[in-house]
């Protein structure tokens, strides 16, 4: 008979007072090793809140950077199996039963990756392309790495990926001052990655981009079905992209000759 096998979690987390009371709870009874690394630019209460649960291994660390974090949190897990969650996602009930059973039985794939309802201020974005955008969050750790990306790292995983049938809520942006908090940073770091991939910005990308994924996100994916959400975000995004672009162009110009 197959001995039911346990999961550790991985999550980072900087000044998430605001979630990750939610993000931890939802893990309780499923996930049987939590590990919280809280970055020690944090200025609010994350560290206590993680420290308020007796069944999580919490730690404080300095920033190298998002892969290199989870890998370091990586590194403090009990077992080979691991859930990464960041600190403003939370699983759904369908997906704890969903876990529970999948930890009752050998598992065929190294890794699986599953739907996220992200909520973009409040609203859960059903369209613009955002939903089901499945992510591979569940994984083997003897035979999954991540890459080196600055910014939206991401897994390789050797071997076919399966798939989770349920979903988990991310609450991405509560607030557009939340958004735009994270705006210069994101941007600066997509720009800095296409730099050092030797990547040139010229007018098309300044001018034709962002209006090419205004209408993907708003037309062609339906992003208008989102309402009044949908067209902000679509606006948003477009913008992020412009940025990004303007970024590598004055990176691309203060290059030395």
């Amino acid at each position: 008979m197959f001995e039911e096998f346990k999961i550790s979690s991985i999550v980072i987390a900087r000044d998430e007072e605001e979630n990750i009371r939610r993000c931890i709870a939802s893990q309780i009874g499923v996930i049987n090793d939590i590990v919280v690394i809280v970055d020690s630019r944090t200025i609010d209460s994350t560290a206590k809140v993680a420290a308020s649960f007796s069944n999580v291994n919490y730690e404080t660390a300095e920033w190298k950077g998002y892969a290199c974090s989870k890998k370091y949190a990586l590194s403090k897990t009990k077992y080979d199996w691991i859930l990464w969650i960041d600190a403003d996602e939370e699983l759904t009930h369908e997906l704890i039963d969903e876990l529970k059973q999948f930890k009752k039985k050998q598992p065929v794939y190294n890794a699986y990756d599953l739907a996220r309802r992200a909520f973009f201020l409040g609203k859960w974005i059903k369209y613009s392309g955002w939903y089901p955008a499945r992510v591979t969050r569940l994984f083997n750790k003897n035979f999954v790495s991540f890459n080196e990306k600055e910014v939206h790292e991401h897994l390789k995983v050797a071997g076919k990926v399966g798939h989770l049938q349920n979903d988990l809520n991310h609450y991405t942006d509560p607030s557009i001052e939340h958004y735009f908090a994270k705006f210069n940073l994101y941007t600066s770091l997509a720009a800095k990655e296409l730099y050092e991939q030797g990547r040139c910005s010229r007018m098309r990308d300044i001018l034709l981009r962002p209006i090419f994924l205004f209408l993907k996100m708003y037309i062609f994916r339906l992003g208008f079905l989102d309402k009044l959400h949908g067209l902000i975000l679509a606006i948003f995004s477009s913008l992020y992209v412009f940025t990004k672009y303007c970024k590598l162009w004055g990176l691309n110009r203060a290059k030395p000759k």
